[in-house]
């Protein structure tokens, strides 16, 4: 395997995802987004709004591990990510994740839960700060959840976006 350094999208994502960096993401990594997502906005892990993100997780690690052993390498997320599983599974997610940081319920974040949810998912503050202010085009002070998840599916499916600050300038050796 030869060293070479790539700031792509799957790349930088990848790297977000796999929390302790040794080239896998687990399922207990995966599944943790969820957990600290909920513990940074006070909800419960009973929570329904929890419970349901839980199974989207679920859903889309189940999608992601091609091979079925309980770890996505980077090939296996390669293979697996895009417009399709985006939209199969990742915007029911993504869309949980959110819906967990929008605590009252109104369909939009302001910058405090907006980076609440971005910290907690893996992303510096000063980069989903940066996102905030890229999505939220209209400077009412919100970004609601379309733009948000439109943001994200951008990014992941050809690079660029809002979303894309949010990610930072991760290279990933592989």
């Amino acid at each position: 395997m030869s060293q070479s350094v790539s700031d792509s999208p799957q790349h930088r994502i990848f790297a977000m995802l796999d929390v302790d960096g040794d080239g896998v993401v687990t399922h207990a990594e995966y599944l943790g987004r969820v957990g600290r997502v909920a513990s940074a906005v006070g909800r419960e892990a009973l929570d329904p709004v929890v419970v349901a993100a839980r199974a989207a997780h679920e859903a889309v690690f189940a999608d992601m591990d091609g091979d079925h052993d309980g770890r996505v390498t980077f090939e296996e997320y390669r293979s697996w990510v895009g417009h399709d599983a985006f939209e199969r599974s990742c915007r029911p997610a993504l869309g949980s994740l959110f819906d967990i940081a929008d605590v009252d319920g109104d369909g939009q974040l302001d910058r405090a839960e907006f980076t609440r949810l971005r910290t907690a998912a893996g992303n510096a503050e000063a980069d989903a700060a940066a996102a905030f202010d890229d999505l939220d085009t209209d400077r009412d002070g919100l970004v609601d959840r379309d733009a948000y998840l439109m943001g994200i599916r951008d990014f992941v499916t050809t690079g660029t976006s809002p979303m894309a600050a949010s990610y930072g300038a991760v290279g990933f050796v592989h």
